[in-house]
């Protein structure tokens, strides 16, 4: 149950990260609203998930998963630079979350 935990709240953190594009600074209520909820949902099921898993790595990994999902939105969402060299990039990433994933008894 950590591991979905710790799953989950990367995509939320993924979600508030994204969101907070669309609240223009905080100045549109409702992205404001859902970007504080995800931020909220985010936070929690990281303290649910580090009551068993090591720190160091769940951060790693809530942090990676925020990291290439915002990555990834932000080129479809956003038209930011899709380049090889950020694509390898992001992959790298990826590879370091499955490995600590597989490394983590």
């Amino acid at each position: 149950m950590a591991w979905f935990n710790l799953i989950v709240a990367g995509l939320f953190e993924i979600g508030w990260a994204i969101g907070l594009k669309y609240t223009h600074g905080f100045t549109r209520l409702w992205p404001t609203v859902g970007t504080i909820t995800c931020m909220i949902a985010s936070i929690a099921l990281l303290g649910l998930a580090l009551r068993s898993l090591p720190m160091g790595t769940a951060y790693a990994i809530w942090t990676g998963i925020g990291i290439v999902g915002t990555a990834i939105l932000g080129i479809i969402l956003f038209q930011e630079v899709c380049s090889p060299a950020r694509l390898i990039c992001i992959g790298l990433i990826l590879i370091g979350i499955i490995g600590l994933k597989l490394a983590t008894p």
